[in-house]
C-alpha cells in the first residue's frame, strides 16, 4: 500500500533526524533562547513551500510569542532572480539580538542566498534548515557561488534525499510523496521545545501562546503580545 509505504518512510526519516541532529538542535535552541532572553525576535523565512515551515513556528498555540515570519510578497515567484532578496530585507529593521531561521531544501536559489548574506553582513546569527548532503552537491544559482548552509551558524539537516519525493510507482518517471516539509517542521518544533527548556533552566520564563480555543486563551495571549507589538511593526507597507 503506497500510503503506508510513505508513512513508513516518514518514520524512518524522523528516526534518522533523531539519531543525527540532536547536537545541532541543541546548538540552535541556545541561539533562539539567548536571542529571546536578550530582547530579540526570532525571524523565520522560507520561499515557496518552505514558507509553510516558516509559518509553522509563528503565532500558534504552544509556540513562542517573539517569533515573526518574514513574508515575501511574490511567494517565491522571483526566487531565482538576483537582487530580490536584498530589496526585500531592506524593508525590515532588525536589532543586534535578533536571530534568523532560514529554510530551503536545496539552499541554492538567489532569494534565499541574498537573505542569508544580508543577515550575515549585519552580524546576526543564522540557523539554516536544509538538506545538507544534497545542497553540497548542487551548484549555487547565485553569482556569489555559495549555498545557504555556508552562511549558517548552525545547520539543521533535514536528511532528505535528492529530489525530495520518496515513493516510486511502475509507469511513473518521477517519485511522489515529498517529505522535506515534515522533516523541517519536526526539526524546528524540536528546536523551539529545547529552547524553552534552556530558558527555564536559566530562570527565564518564556512567553508562550495559549490556544485561542481554550477559555481565557485570547485574553491571555493579548497580554503577552503587548510587550512585543512594537517589535512586530518592523516592516514597511508593501
Amino acid at each position: 500500500m503506497g500510503g503506508i509505504r510513505y508513512l513508513e518512510g516518514v518514520e524512518n526519516l524522523i528516526r534518522e533526524i533523531k539519531t543525527t541532529q540532536g547536537e545541532n538542535i541543541k546548538k540552535a535552541s541556545e541561539i533562539v533562547a539567548h536571542s529571546i532572553m536578550n530582547g530579540g525576535i526570532v525571524y523565520s523565512f522560507g520561499s515557496g513551500h518552505s514558507f509553510i515551515v516558516a509559518v509553522e513556528i509563528t503565532e500558534r498555540a504552544g509556540g513562542l510569542v517573539p517569533v515573526k515570519v518574514i513574508e515575501e510578497p511574490s511567494k517565491g515567484l522571483y526566487e531565482r532572480i538576483e537582487g530580490v532578496g536584498y530589496k526585500l530585507m531592506e524593508r525590515y529593521h532588525f536589532s543586534p539580538n535578533d536571530c534568523f531561521i532560514i529554510i530551503s531544501n536545496s539552499g541554492r536559489n538567489p532569494l534565499i542566498i541574498e537573505v542569508a548574506d544580508f543577515i550575515k553582513q549585519k552580524g546576526n546569527r543564522i540557523i539554516a534548515v536544509t538538506s545538507l548532503n544534497v545542497s553540497k552537491k548542487l551548484k549555487s544559482r547565485h553569482s556569489l557561488g555559495k549555498n545557504l548552509y555556508q552562511f549558517a551558524d548552525v545547520v539543521l539537516d533535514n536528511c532528505v534525499k535528492e529530489g525530495d519525493a520518496t515513493i516510486e510507482f511502475n509507469g511513473l518517471p518521477v517519485k511522489v510523496g515529498p517529505v522535506s516539509t515534515i522533516a523541517a517542521i519536526a526539526l524546528l518544533q524540536a528546536t523551539m521545545v529545547e529552547a524553552v527548556k534552556v530558558m527555564l533552566a536559566l530562570g527565564y520564563t518564556p512567553p508562550i501562546y495559549m490556544s485561542d480555543n481554550i477559555d481565557g486563551g485570547p485574553e491571555y495571549n493579548r497580554k503577552l503580545i503587548e510587550e512585543y507589538v512594537r517589535k512586530y511593526q518592523g516592516i514597511e507597507n508593501i
